[in-house]
Parts: C-alpha cells; structure tokens; sequence
C-alpha cells in the first residue's frame, strides 16, 4: 500500500511545476517579457477572431487566451508553448454550438479538460510520435481550407448562413453577397490579409497582424462606414468563475464531441510543442505534462465562459522567433492580454468582423507550407494518398474522423509494404559431404525453402499458397532462421501447410526456429507437428541429414552410415558440450 502511494505520489510530482522552471525563468527575464509582450499583439486579434468564429463571440476568445493561456504556460510541457483558441479547435465547435448551444461548449471543454489529465496520468504523450507525417500534413491543409470557408460570411459582410457544413454555408454566403453585395466588407477583409502576407515577407519582425486591424478600424470608424459590422460590446473585465451552464444531464450526448476535443487538443498540442524543440537548440518537452497542463486550462477556461483551448503553432513560433528562453514568455502574453480586457474593451469592440475575418484568411494560407505538401507528394504514392485522403476528410468530415482515417490508412499501408517484405525463395541443398551423384539423388526428392521476413497475418496467406503449390517431392525442408517476427495467424497458417503437405504424402522437416518463435508455434499446435518424427532441427544440415534417413526409410535412397541427428536443439547443444 505504502509503494503505491509513494509511486501515485512521484508521478503527481512529476507533472507539476518544479524548482528548474523557476530558475529559467529568472535566466533571462528582460528577453522573455519582451517576447511576450509581441506573441500579445500578434495573439490579440487571433483570440478574437477564432472567439467569434467558434459562435460564443470575441469575449470568449479573450478570456480563454488568457486563463487558458496562463494555465498551459504554467502548469504545461514546454518552456515555449503558447496556448489559447485555435482555427482547428474553432472547426470541431461550430456544430456543437449549433446542436447543443454555448453551454454544451463549455460543458465539452470542462469533459475535454478531465479527459486530457487522465491522458497525462496514463503516460499516453509518447504515442504522438506515432502519427505519420503525411496525416499531420494533410490534417494541417484541411484545417487552413475549413478556417478559410469559415470566414467567407464575414468576410463578404453577409449574415451567416443556415447549414452545418462548411463548403455549403460558405457557397450560400457567396450566393447572398451576389445578391446583396457588401464591397466595404470585402475590402476590408481582402486590405488587412494583403496587409499581413506581404508585411510578413517584408519585414517579418513586425506584428502586421494588429497594424492592419488598427488601420481598418481607424477608416472604419472615421469613414463613418456602417456597412462593416464592429464586434459589438465587450464586458470590461473576465467574468466570475462559474459552474452555471454545467448540465449534468447531457453528459451521456457531450460525450463524443468531448472526446473529440480532447482527442484535438492533445494532437495539436504535442504537435505545437514539437514544432517549438525543433525550433530551438536544446529544449524538449514533456509530453505527459503537456497533456496536463492543457487539461487543466481547459478545465478552467470553460468556468469563465471560455472556448476549449489547445497549443497554437503560429503564436508559439512567434514566441521562438522573438528569443523566449522559458515560459515566463507565454504568462507575459497571457497578462498583457488580460490588461488589455480589462483596459481597452471599449476600444476592441469598435474591430470590424471584416478585419477579424482578413486576418483568420491570412492565417489560414500562411498555414499551407507548399514546399513541404509538395516534398511529401512527391515521396511515395502512399504518403502522397494519405495527405490528400487526410485534407479531404478533414474539409468533408470531421477532423478527428480525419485523422483516425489517416491513421488507419497509413497503417495498412505500412502494413502492406512490410507484408511485401517477406519471401518464401527455393533455395540448392548444401552438399556437405555428399558426393555427387549422392547430392542429385537427394535434390530430386528434397525441396528447401527459407522464409526470409516477418510471418504474420497480413502476409501470412501467400506462404500458404506457395507452399501447398510444391512439385512432387517426398520431403521440404523450411529453413526459418530468417524469420524476424511471427504472430498466431502465421503460425496456424504454416500449421495448416504442413497438415497440406502430410496429406499429399511429403515430409517437412523444419531448422532454425528461434527461441522467441517457439512459443507462438507452441500455442496453436504447431510445434507439435513439426516434432513429428523428430523433424524439427537446429541446424540446416542437420535437417538435410533427417530428409535422407526419411527417404532411406521410404526406400529411395540406399542405406549408408550418417551421424547421429538430434531432432531436439537442446538435446544437440548438451551432446556438444558432452
């Protein structure tokens, strides 16, 4: 009882803030607030875009970069994650408000949150190096074309549109501005993208972002430009924490939409910060501290009416970019935030949804890294099939749907390209000390075959085949010496070509079969049988030895003096060390 405490005590230890966290912290200060106060401005119009893209509204976006935000820096990974509302977590919620409303979000990232520290306690981190790239690729471009959809309302300054997908509330928003046609809106949103894609080529320091967002509020409001919607009123402050819109009864129907949060939380989350350690020199991340600390953001958000929250690949690269040595970097940009909420409300809501909705646009095609979607189309057909397998369902379905169907078909593909790996090749009898005329005797009635690769159940079948097929000899020797792995399907289908070729009269005479094999070959029967009459050897020329007693026995070969086999390896290696 006292070992399981002390180890339940060690691993609680092991995800909480330490002693070293602190010292690098106070390292370099100056450089940390500094990067901080940048990934702020670049992270304040993002935070209010994605609010309102998720369907709670700017208020919502800000509230969770703050307390999400603050949480994740403190309690996460990575010394340089910077976390807050995402395009891709923005995707996964806009039909849960549409079926369940803002009080199942919250209620979701509450679950979500629960489930990501229970990943945490699992250790279940690690297995996010396990995703293949060309998901992660494709999963990436999906995300950019469904934010990018996502905008087209605001964007062409039109009410949204009835409709749960995306491609079909983004063609009637096109068809409702042909209609009634919204030029102010569109200019806008098409000044501030420009704006930021060219200003991050020409000076890539600068936070183009807020200059553009600032620019197109300041004409907006002095042009007198009704036609482009402001945000609306903000509440000058974060909102008392509360458990209000906790609904006990909808937890059986929240349920999957919370898995799915917290199933995208993690995956953008551990991608963010692995992202960040390849951006520097020296830092990696923990993984299951990482799952931690973003479920407990992710618990908290929601009590001050926040979005569900995740690592943001864009503003953490920022904050690598601009010099944060540790993550005093992301709690700058979490309370400079928070000062501008309690500060400049009024200032924030005068933002024309236009301008929010330019620059998610320019995010979503900074998001496209071409040279990297071609580098992977061009690697193989079967990452080039995954990538765009991954995107489409990504923009069709459902983003975690897209990501297990990326998953499921990389794994069968690997499988399959592994399965190839493996042969069955006819290989000439060692003629040891046979003459001649003694070595032709003995290859008209002995076949031998060595398996060379893995035998398990995605190419296990072949070997049934070819093996059945042998010509019309009196014995087959399988040399296994080679197999590097065998599972139960292997084993009950080679047991089944023995039982083939007994039937039909030949003998198989086995050499090689490794220690860790035995015991698969043993569960299903098949070591058994190939001890039958002593006819599983060590050695190869042990087993050519056997095949010939065989056919002495069966009369087509004269008598002759041979040395004593020994069937059993074992039995062998003590008569040798006799």
């Amino acid at each position: 009882m006292t070992g399981a405490f002390d180890r339940a005590r060690t691993r609680i230890s092991a995800l909480l803030p330490a002693r070293a966290d602190l010292a690098e912290m106070a390292r370099a200060p100056r450089r940390d607030l500094l990067a901080g106060l940048t990934v702020a401005v670049v992270a304040l119009p993002l935070a209010l875009g994605f609010g309102v893209s998720s369907g709670l509204g700017a208020a919502a976006g800000l509230a969770t970069a703050v307390v999400a935000g603050a949480l994740a820096a403190l309690f996460g990974g990575s010394n340089l994650q910077v976390s807050g509302p995402t395009g891709a977590m923005t995707v996964v919620l806009v039909p849960i408000v549409a079926e369940h409303g803002p009080s199942g979000v919250l209620t979701v990232g509450l679950m979500a949150g629960v489930m990501l520290v229970a990943l945490a306690a699992l250790k279940a981190g690690r297995y996010m190096q396990y995703v293949p790239a060309p998901v992660v690729e494709g999963f990436t471009l999906g995300i950019a074309c469904v934010i990018g959809l996502q905008q087209m309302p605001n964007a062409l300054g039109v009410a949204k549109p009835e409709g749960d997908r995306v491609l079909v509330v983004a063609w009637r928003a096109v068809e409702e501005f042909v209609r009634h046609p919204n030029w102010t809106a569109l200019a806008l949103a098409a000044a501030v993208a420009v704006v930021m894609l060219v200003g991050a080529r020409w000076r890539p320091a600068l936070p183009f972002s807020l200059i553009a967002v600032v620019a197109a509020t300041l004409v907006s409001q002095l042009a007198g430009l009704d036609s482009a919607k402001p945000i609306g009123a903000l509440p000058s402050g974060l909102p008392a924490p509360s458990l209000g819109f906790l609904d006990l009864s909808a937890f059986g129907t929240l349920l999957a939409p919370a898995v799915a949060v917290a199933s995208l939380a993690a995956l953008e989350s551990l991608l963010s910060a692995s992202v960040a350690d390849g951006m520097t020199v020296g830092q990696q991340h923990d993984p299951d501290r990482e799952l931690f600390g973003q479920g407990l953001a992710n618990i908290a958000a929601p009590l001050f009416g926040g979005v569900p929250a995740t690592g943001a690949i864009a503003r953490t690269a920022v904050n690598v970019r601009t010099g944060a040595g540790s993550r005093l970097a992301a709690l700058t940009h979490a309370a400079i935030l928070a000062v501008i909420v309690f500060a400049a409300a009024p200032l924030v809501s005068k933002i024309p949804l236009a301008a929010l909705a330019g620059v998610l646009l320019a995010t979503a095609i900074r998001m496209v890294e071409v040279g990297s979607l071609r580098a992977m189309a061009r690697a193989t057909r079967s990452d080039a099939l995954i990538l765009v397998l991954t995107a489409v369902a990504t923009l069709a379905l459902d983003l975690v749907y897209a990501v297990i169907i990326g998953l499921v078909v990389a794994g069968t593909l690997a499988l399959r390209a592994v399965a190839q790996q493996a042969s069955l090749d006819e290989v000439p009898l060692d003629r040891g000390d046979h003459s001649a005329e003694e070595h032709a005797l003995l290859a008209e009635h002995i076949v031998a075959y060595r398996i060379d690769g893995p035998l398990f159940f995605a190419a296990a079948h072949r070997f049934l085949l070819e093996l059945t097929d042998v010509a019309d000899v009196r014995v087959v020797i399988l040399r296994m010496s080679r197999v590097s792995t065998m599972d139960a399907t292997g084993a009950l289908v080679l047991k089944d070509a023995v039982q083939k070729l007994h039937r039909r009269g030949i003998a198989v005479m086995t050499s090689g079969i490794r220690p860790g094999q035995r015991q698969v070959l043993d569960s299903v029967g098949a070591l058994d049988l190939l001890r039958l009459e002593g006819r599983e050897y060590a050695t190869t020329p042990e087993a050519i030895r056997g095949a010939r007693e065989h056919l002495e026995l069966a009369g087509l070969l004269p008598a002759v003096p041979t040395p004593k086999t020994h069937p059993d390896p074992r039995a062998a290696s003590e008569e040798r060390a006799r």
